[in-house]
């Protein structure tokens, strides 16, 4: 008998659990879309097919990861395709069934080094976006280990310290705009310093600052989280960060579910990365967090019932105020939704 396709929902299928707290209150503030042919699509009926599995998943944030972009005109305008294609779909998604998830919000892409050009992508963005559009992300994940990254996530070197980049962050906060980022553990110094300089924009910190655990980084995990651990209590003490909890369920991440038959259960979710949750809970409070699905990325290693059942799991035992706070009140309130 064959094994089933990794991330395929014959293989995530093989795994059921009953949903804990079916009808608690979730925005899942991280999630993507993309209709390609060499990966297969991630549409709205995917999106939904994930969201009414069985959580009460109200509202979700999309954000960008190059997709659909214009295929011609300025270079600087290109991923003001991607906010089109993406409220179509959340426009599609108004008209859902009571109930549905609706995409209500949408951190598009920008070079945030273009200067005086970066105004006329953030009106493009905004025109486009139909009420939906609230901030950027420009990821700056860099490895000089290019096996260990993923996609296009191959920022230049020093991009945190960059003033124009920097200019084009502070810009954000002046527009009422957010900043989403993505790098990799051992970049959480220069990020700290990034957002110490940019005091007057809310940069939200995705994946927990993914550490690594492949490549070179295979079989450190015990002393990549004890550095971890001492960047993220730095970096908390800066009010205007913003913590996703999440996305630590990738295959650079290495806990090594995406290779096997089974996907992984919620248990095995928590027995692995309850430390991750707890520490980052402790250091931001439910305040300043929110939990993330990262789909359809993280489905390679979970399916999302699964994967939000292990987050009520390690949630549990903080208050119901607080709970509320991470999984619903801190996205409405810094995606303003």
């Amino acid at each position: 008998m064959s094994i089933p396709t990794p991330g395929s929902q014959e293989w995530l299928d093989q795994v059921t659990e009953p949903i804990i707290e079916p009808d608690r209150r979730i925005i899942d503030p991280h999630h993507h879309l993309w209709d390609r042919h060499d990966i297969g699509s991630y549409l709205l009926e995917n999106l939904w097919a994930d969201t009414d599995s069985g959580h009460h998943i109200e509202k979700t944030v999309f954000v960008e990861c190059g997709a659909s972009y214009r295929p011609d005109g300025p270079e600087h305008l290109m991923p003001i395709g991607e906010t089109e294609f993406v409220a179509r779909i959340a426009a599609d998604s108004a008209a859902g069934a009571p109930g549905q998830a609706r995409i209500a919000a949408i951190v598009a892409r920008a070079d945030l080094r273009l200067g005086a050009q970066l105004i006329d992508v953030l009106d493009a963005h905004e025109h486009a976006g139909g009420g939906l559009f609230r901030g950027i992300r420009h990821t700056g994940a860099r490895d000089s280990n290019r096996e260990v990254l993923m996609g296009r996530a191959f920022a230049p070197e020093g991009l945190y310290a960059d003033p124009e980049f920097r200019a084009g962050v502070q810009t954000l906060g002046t527009r009422g705009m957010s900043y989403d980022t993505w790098h990799y553990h051992h970049q959480n110094p220069d990020f700290a310093e990034l957002a110490r300089a940019c005091p007057g924009t809310t940069i939200i910190l995705d994946h927990f600052g993914t550490p690594l655990g492949v490549g070179p980084y295979a079989d450190r995990r015990a002393e990549i989280f004890a550095a971890w651990k001492h960047d993220i209590a730095a970096i908390a003490e800066l009010p205007n960060v913003i913590a996703k909890l999440g996305g630590l369920a990738m295959h650079i991440n290495g806990f090594g579910w995406h290779a096997r038959e089974r996907p992984a259960t919620s248990d095995e979710f928590v027995e692995a990365q309850r430390p991750y949750y707890e520490h980052t809970i402790e250091c931001f409070g439910p305040e300043r967090c929110m939990f993330e699905s990262n789909f359809p990325v993280d489905r390679m290693s979970l399916s999302y019932p699964v994967l939000w059942n292990a987050l009520k799991k390690i949630a549990a035992g903080y208050s119901e105020d607080e709970q509320d706070a991470m999984f619903y009140r801190t996205a409405a309130r810094v995606y303003r939704i």
